[in-house]
């Protein structure tokens, strides 16, 4: 991994750990023994970092949720899977590098795996296109599930967008009945599906792989009908207001648990998953484990039903006409 990015509000982390990498180059270069100092600030970074993230506001979520250094569904499907082989093309137009995915086993176990993949340099973002997909992403994530259905296999889904990508082109192969049809597929795939948002999970370019029997969120990813730029430019015809639209989108994993968005959430390690890549790994694939083996043993009329009811039931209305 590249050196550890901090954000704005991380700037106190930031400053306290420079003075104990200095610190440990003394060390490295002088015969005084100063290792009990270098304990005692880092002891102090991480109560800093753990009071600070304590106290984080949607904005600042946010922002983590987009960290260049957290991990993405490439260094998952690494860390987790095995024999991963992945699969290209939508038989129909081309390859979308946007969406990843293919063949692989968990603990040993035959799955279909799939997620949206950014860059990590201007290279593979640009390739990438930021992990913002078109049609042809979405039709291949609907082949990859059509497959997984056909062999009876569970998906594993990971989610990481800011949205579909919104160009001409993307409209002209069309873009929105491709994530129609996902949402309509996968309502009634007849497999397990479990999803997770690993970082963002941008409107309906995120939900085209997400409609699955159990969604789970990091704990600093977000999840939310529109970005808070895009939520603050249309409300307010600025995107500087963007701390604003955050609070009101009620975007985090904590709030959208509150409300029944989302079945669980998946705590990261201190300072968030790009603080700790394999130690989110680890987290993460426990708790796979255990959200597939609530699921595995369920009859399929059980899983179905399950799932409908559940998406189905989102959103709630009041009827306030009144009747002469």
């Amino acid at each position: 991994m590249a050196k550890t990015t901090f954000l704005s509000f991380e700037q106190p982390i930031a400053e306290l750990d420079a003075k104990i990498e200095d610190l440990r180059n003394v060390q490295d270069d002088s015969a005084v023994d100063i290792s009990d100092e270098i304990a005692k600030l880092a002891q102090k970074s991480r109560q800093l970092t753990k009071d600070i993230y304590s106290k984080l506001t949607p904005w600042q979520v946010s922002q983590i949720a987009r960290h260049p250094n957290r991990p993405y569904t490439l260094d998952y499907i690494k860390g987790i899977f095995t024999d991963f082989h992945e699969l290209h093309g939508d038989r129909a137009f081309a390859d979308d590098p946007a969406i990843v995915g293919g063949l692989a086993r968990f603990n040993g176990m035959p799955c279909v795996v799939m997620g949206h993949q950014k860059g990590r340099d201007i290279k593979e973002r640009s390739f990438r296109n930021f992990g913002m997909p078109r049609p042809e992403g979405y039709r291949k994530a609907l082949r990859l599930m059509r497959l997984a259905e056909k062999f009876n296999l569970p998906i594993f889904s990971f989610v990481d967008t800011p949205g579909a990508f919104p160009g001409i082109d993307a409209e002209e192969r069309g873009q929105s009945e491709a994530i129609g049809r996902n949402l309509f597929a996968m309502a009634d795939l007849k497999v397990p599906i479990i999803a997770t948002i690993i970082g963002e999970g941008g409107s309906g370019g995120a939900l085209a792989i997400a409609v699955a029997d159990t969604v789970q969120m990091l704990q600093y990813s977000v999840y939310s009908v529109i970005s808070p730029e895009g939520c603050a430019s249309i409300l307010w015809k600025t995107a500087e207001r963007a701390n604003e639209a955050a609070e009101a989108l009620g975007l985090t994993a904590q709030r959208l648990k509150e409300i029944g968005m989302i079945d669980r959430i998946i705590e990261e390690p201190l300072g968030g998953a790009h603080r700790d890549m394999n130690g989110m790994i680890a987290i993460l694939k426990q708790a796979l484990a255990e959200s597939y083996e609530q699921l595995r043993n369920v009859p399929l009329a059980d899983l179905l039903e399950a799932r409908r009811e559940k998406w189905l039931n989102y959103g709630k209305f009041k009827d306030t006409a009144q009747t002469k």
